[in-house]
């Protein structure tokens, strides 16, 4: 239809309003293949945006007589459009190549076809409109089409990008490394401190970057996002995003060989390659949500900046991809047959949940956020449950042990060894034991209340007041009632010895070890406290002095004076039974007692020397007031079977155990 065809407007109003339009149209020229859409003074734009404000007017409503008359600008703006969208799917422009006013300009056309097409179809049922908007919306989606190609051939280049960076950080760690075998100067604190300095800058350098990509690939996303959006197809713009950059975790998992085991497999696995794993996937999460996280917040923020919704929804769908992944090798793994072993891997991942989930709280918006938080909670509570009902079964495994067979010699019980080595390892996760044990406390005291089968007995609780610490926190008081139940085991354990002095030195051996095991342990010292450690020291100075007693008061009586002399005279056969009788319990103590253990040092010396120091004094003053009354020669030799440096090298020899027994066991 031409301006001729068409009948007269309704009113002047109309007609004046279209020869205005049609005064600013001008004829185009025909062999400009480079012409940009926008005339040179652009007045085909004006021309464009004024038809397009006319039809969006009061005075042009679908109800009208007739439409307004389409103006032939709007056909010479389409044809311009239509030869660009060629230009670009031909391949002779690619949207990296262009100059910035070429991609504003083109953006900015996309943008007022949208617009011209939302206002053409006011008046759709009128059928030269039907013919415009057809022919119009047909060159929109050929665009639509190549900036989704563009948008995606950028994003692509994730890969480009992560080689690069994986290279660049490969090459930095080469020339570290060989600037630290060049180099002959000491470390010193300034250095330590500059090089942490230098680390936290590297890991700040790597939460700037938008992921690899540069800072002209970020500016073409965000203007053909922009173009995308403002032509009507958000949806699959957000969509190709999405796409692309799950991917990109995806392949940058895989990367680092990241496993995503199944329940059914964690389960058939052997327990020494789930630590390397699960040691593996704390590096892993905590880089991710430290580090990785943050970066991919900033790229979607950059690329579809001042859309808020768009890229909440799009960061909110990445995290909670990738944190399935995560969680669910957590969840893999403590579904696995709970162990005592497992327990110090299942608080590595609560710990790693518990602090680095904040991070990713603080990248959420508010819409995301129960979400997450619900995935978590689950996950941290059926861990620290399962954390709990570990470290309790503890108490049950020190009752089990009711072995009737002695340790060798007296040594520290594998149970005390066991024991302590596991408190000790506990403790360093004190304040995460704490806080589990706070959480599930009242499932705690409903056991108690119901009582159990394993509950210790009246008698044996009463032996325990004594050795307990004032109840405090939780996990204090399980800590402490844990030393409790070993006390109760490890005297138990004593009463299968016959002889009274092994017996002491068994409760000597293990109370010295699971002393110095407390002390050597600042958390497990804290945590039992001043009043335990004296106590404790008390019980091991009683033992050794009860021990003393035992063995050695019975050798000491032989040399008694009482009983030796009648009338101021020395009675020979009473002095010579005095004498057999040292040499043969002597004699006894030594090939007994140099077969029992005490593997600490300190503790071997501190025995030695309380030994001699009652012994070789008694000794060698009764030698010299009775081993003249011996005719000299063989009937000395008969009856002074030691002198007192031989009774001090046989002391020196005691408690030294069998071969096999002398191995020092931490």
């Amino acid at each position: 239809m031409t301006d001729q065809d068409q009948p007269p407007p309704p009113d002047n109003t109309n007609n004046n309003e279209t020869t205005k339009l049609e005064t600013n149209n001008e004829p185009e020229p025909e062999n400009e293949p480079s012409f940009t859409i926008a005339s040179q003074d652009g007045k085909l734009y004006d021309t464009i945006d004024q038809f397009i404000s006319m039809l969006g007017s009061n005075d042009h409503q679908p109800d009208s007589c007739s439409p307004p008359e389409i103006i032939d600008s709007v056909k010479n703006y389409a044809d311009l459009y239509d030869v660009k969208i060629v230009e670009y799917e031909t391949g002779s422009k690619k949207w990296i190549h262009l100059e910035e006013n070429e991609s504003d300009s083109f953006i900015e056309s996309v943008d007022r076809t949208a617009k011209l097409l939302k206002s053409l179809s006011t008046f759709h049922a009128d059928e030269n409109y039907a013919v415009l908007i057809n022919r119009v919306s047909g060159i929109q989606q050929r665009a639509m089409s190549f900036m989704e190609v563009e948008f995606k051939s950028i994003l692509d280049d994730f890969t480009t990008s992560f080689d690069r960076d994986q290279k660049s950080k490969l090459e930095e760690a080469k020339i570290k490394e060989l600037s630290a075998s060049l180099s002959n100067v000491k470390e010193t604190v300034d250095d330590d401190k500059k090089e942490t300095a230098d680390d936290e800058t590297e890991v700040e350098k790597e939460k700037d970057d938008f992921l690899g990509y540069s800072d002209e690939m970020i500016s073409n996303l965000k203007k053909l996002a922009k173009g995308l959006i403002e032509g009507g197809h958000e949806t699959e713009c957000s969509e190709l995003y999405f796409f692309v950059r799950r991917n990109a975790m995806e392949q940058y998992l895989k990367v680092v060989s990241f496993e995503k085991f199944s329940i059914d497999e964690m389960q058939k696995m052997q327990w020494d390659p789930v630590e390397k794993e699960v040691t593996s996937w704390m590096k892993m999460f905590k880089h991710f949500c430290v580090s990785l996280l943050p970066s991919e917040r900033k790229l979607v923020d950059a690329v579809f900046c001042d859309r808020v919704t768009i890229s909440d929804n799009l960061f909110g769908n990445l995290t909670r991809i990738v944190l399935f992944y995560f969680l669910s090798f957590a969840e893999a793994v403590m579904m696995t047959k709970r162990s005592a072993e497992k327990l110090f891997k299942f608080l590595d991942i609560y710990e790693t949940l518990r602090d680095s989930i904040p991070e990713v709280e603080k990248l959420l918006s508010e819409e995301w956020l129960p979400q997450l938080k619900s995935s978590v909670s689950l996950i941290s509570n059926m861990l620290g449950e399962a954390i709990y009902n570990i470290f309790i079964e503890l108490e049950n495994s020190i009752r089990a042990d009711t072995a009737k067979t002695p340790v060798p010699g007296g040594a520290v019980h594998p149970l005390t060894r066991y024991t302590m080595n596991y408190l000790k390892y506990a403790c360093e996760y004190s304040n995460t034991l704490e806080q589990v044990f706070k959480q599930h406390k009242k499932m705690d005291r409903a056991d108690s209340a119901t009582g159990s089968e394993s509950d210790p007995n009246p008698q044996e609780q009463a032996q325990n007041q004594g050795n307990q610490t004032p109840h405090g926190s939780p996990f204090q008081s399980q800590l402490a009632k844990i030393m409790d139940l070993l006390d109760t085991n490890l005297e138990a354990k004593s009463r299968l010895y016959r002889d009274q002095s092994l017996s002491l030195i068994f409760m000597m051996n293990n109370g010295r070890y699971i002393l110095q095991k407390t002390k050597g342990t600042g958390e497990m010292r804290s945590l039992m406290g001043d009043p335990w450690v004296r106590k404790r020291s008390s019980d091991l100075r009683s033992y050794h002095t009860n021990y003393k007693r035992e063995t050695w008061t019975k050798l000491l009586q032989c040399l008694s004076h009482e009983g030796l002399s009648a009338n101021g005279k020395v009675m020979k056969p009473v002095l010579k039974e005095r004498f057999k009788s040292f040499n043969a319990m002597f004699d006894e103590i030594h090939r007994t007692q140099t077969t029992w253990v005490v593997s600490d040092e300190q503790l071997q010396s501190e025995l030695r020397v309380s030994i001699s120091a009652i012994v070789i004094p008694a000794y060698r003053s009764f030698m010299g007031r009775f081993s003249q009354v011996f005719t000299p020669g063989r009937q000395t030799e008969k009856y002074i079977k030691y002198q007192p440096e031989d009774i001090e090298t046989c002391i020196e020899e005691l408690f030294d155990g069998t071969t096999s027994q002398q191995s020092k066991k931490r």
